[in-house]
């Protein structure tokens, strides 16, 4: 008797555990989050502080920069505030950004020059267009009689230039006042277009970055790789060796 009792109670408290074991859990809910607060510039310093920010951000994507390691940006920045010793010298730092200056510079100088030859290729194939053995294409608007300059020579000339998208960024006719200028003292596709024409000639002139700018162009109007299209008349020769 007893040990049929025993028996009984083994079993309901294995039913008992067994059913614990398969109850199902309930998860619990998870917090709810808050919506942080919006931004808000409050005092002078949050906007000054906000101000350099814009600043930097903007130089920084005029760079090419689209990203950076910010904690270590914010401790170089604390660092020059406190006047701490930082990781990197200012030598250092002005090195690591002149590369990648270059750099940038380096890339976009390859692709205005590959689009400029582009249209170098299309050009080449215009009725009237004659190409040098330099690169230089031109043709010829009026043919002169007069004589022809050479490396040594001074000459008198008006001219336009533009890039190929037509954007202009210079004229001496706008000016009203010709280009007075030694034969070799202009970029080698002039001087080679010059030591060609006879005096009283006006010619187009479409001149790739090789004997152009090069890599590093002309002011702001010229960029690095640019292939440069000039309309030039050879006024005269003003001084002659």
């Amino acid at each position: 008797m007893k040990k049929s009792i025993l028996l009984s109670a083994i079993c309901i408290l294995s039913i008992s555990m067994y059913a614990q074991t398969k109850k199902p859990v309930t998860k619990k809910p998870a917090p709810k989050t808050t919506a942080s607060a919006p931004l808000t510039l409050k005092t002078t310093n949050d906007s000054l502080s906000y101000a350099f920010g814009i600043s930097l951000g903007q130089y920084m994507k005029s760079q090419g920069v689209t990203d950076l390691n910010y904690v270590m940006l914010t401790k170089a920045i604390s660092q020059s505030l406190k006047g701490e010793t930082p990781l990197l010298d200012m030598n250092q730092a002005n090195q690591l950004m002149g590369r990648l200056s270059e750099n940038k510079s380096k890339v976009a100088a390859e692709a205005e020059r590959n689009a400029g030859q582009a249209f170098l290729d299309v050009n080449k194939k215009r009725e009237g267009v004659k190409v040098t053995e330099s690169g230089l294409q031109y043709e010829v608007i009026t043919q002169g009689k007069g004589p022809i300059p050479t490396r040594e020579d001074t000459v008198s000339a008006h001219y336009a230039g533009s890039l190929t998208n037509g954007k202009e960024f210079d004229n001496s006719y706008k000016r009203g006042e010709p280009l007075t200028i030694p034969v070799s003292g202009v970029i080698p596709g002039w001087t080679e277009a010059l030591t060609m024409m006879p005096v009283g000639s006006k010619w187009k002139l479409y001149i790739p970055s090789s004997i152009g700018y090069g890599d590093y162009g002309a002011g702001q109007d010229i960029p690095g790789g640019a292939t440069l299209v000039f309309e030039v008349e050879l006024l005269a020769i003003t001084s002659k060796k």
